[in-house]
């Protein structure tokens, strides 16, 4: 009986403090074909650089529609799915709400071959609101996702009625005082991610070294394609997009902005990408986003700007409330 009460408590200590790594996660195919998104999932073809390829979406119909449209464009380590409560109270308030998956991301599709540019990437995302037969619509993008959104807005100003970006990167250039790092490199490195990389990364980068349940289902879609057999080509797209991020800043053309803009900035985020690869005086002066959100602000001509104190890279999972106010008010007014 002692030794069945013993092993008992061993299993329990195992099950309580032992990492999600040594537990299995369900490996993912490149789509993510068995992964349940919080809303209806769409399919868009598009015909671009020689090839065919799927652009997957949600399109959340408001029971009482307003009249106004929003789009949700997500960051580099996310999909569409992460919007799930900003859709919902979005659609409650009367917004037609569409989430694209951007190609090399989520449910679309990851090419072999691709030319990855957010010009391109804007280019497809106004393809699909033409699919949708939307010319208005607001434009928003947490992230590498507001690198995107900023470049949508330059292209396409009369399309672009609202511009919010929650904590954008692309704010700096790290090209001057990062090292270039080649595909090749960025490539190896993800070819070598695990469940407790990404955690930790997340812990780090997004909530001050802290960790809650509601973020692990996050870390664990990104860690589940690392087991399929299909990884190297998800690793492949994500070293590409990295390479896209890094040598495309969108600060140099924020004067050019004419949309009405929200910044919303976590004030905690110190996110910059090659921050490892640079002595320490220098990686104090990256990813000072209280400073990066006021000079964006400045530069923007028709700029708010809502800094939020305490908060991270992810204000809209790791402090919603102060996330979606100001955004309702914004899109509201």
């Amino acid at each position: 009986m002692k030794k069945i009460c013993y092993l008992l408590l061993i299993a329990c200590f195992i099950a309580i403090y032992c990492p999600l790594q040594a537990q299995q996660i369900p490996a993912q195919d490149i789509t993510l074909s068995k992964y349940k998104y919080p809303f209806p999932v769409h399919f868009l073809k598009l015909q671009i650089q020689g090839q065919q390829l799927q652009m997957t979406y949600m399109d959340i119909q408001p029971s009482k529609p307003n009249g106004k449209t929003i789009v949700l464009l997500h960051g580099k380590n996310f999909c569409g799915a992460y919007w799930d409560s900003t859709a919902a109270d979005l659609s409650n308030n009367g917004y037609r709400v569409v989430i694209p998956d951007q190609v090399g991301f989520g449910k679309s599709a990851k090419p072999a071959h691709f030319q990855y540019s957010f010009q391109q990437l804007a280019q497809n995302t106004k393809t699909l609101l033409d699919s949708l037969q939307i010319t208005k619509t607001a434009i928003l993008g947490h992230s590498m996702g507001g690198m995107l959104a900023t470049r949508f807005a330059l292209m396409y100003p009369e399309v672009t009625e609202k511009l919010i970006l929650e904590n954008p990167i692309g704010l700096e250039d790290w090209k001057v005082k990062v090292p270039y790092q080649s595909v090749d490199k960025w490539y190896k490195a993800e070819l070598q991610q695990s469940y407790d990389k990404i955690k930790q990364y997340m812990m780090d980068s997004y909530y001050a070294g802290k960790w809650s349940p509601a973020y692990d289902k996050w870390a664990q879609l990104q860690a589940s394609w690392i087991s399929s057999p299909d990884y190297s080509q998800v690793a492949w797209n994500s070293a590409l997009t990295y390479d896209m991020i890094f040598t495309q800043p969108v600060l140099y053309e924020l004067e050019n902005i004419q949309t009405p803009t929200l910044l919303i900035i976590g004030q905690r985020d110190r996110t910059a990408l090659g921050k490892a690869s640079v002595p320490e005086d220098i990686r104090k002066t990256m990813g000072n986003y209280p400073e990066l959100g006021k000079n964006a602000a400045q530069k923007i001509p028709h700029a708010r700007l809502v800094p939020i104190e305490g908060v991270g890279h992810l204000p809209h999972i790791e402090a919603y409330t102060k996330f979606i106010t100001p955004l309702l008010k914004f899109l509201q007014e």
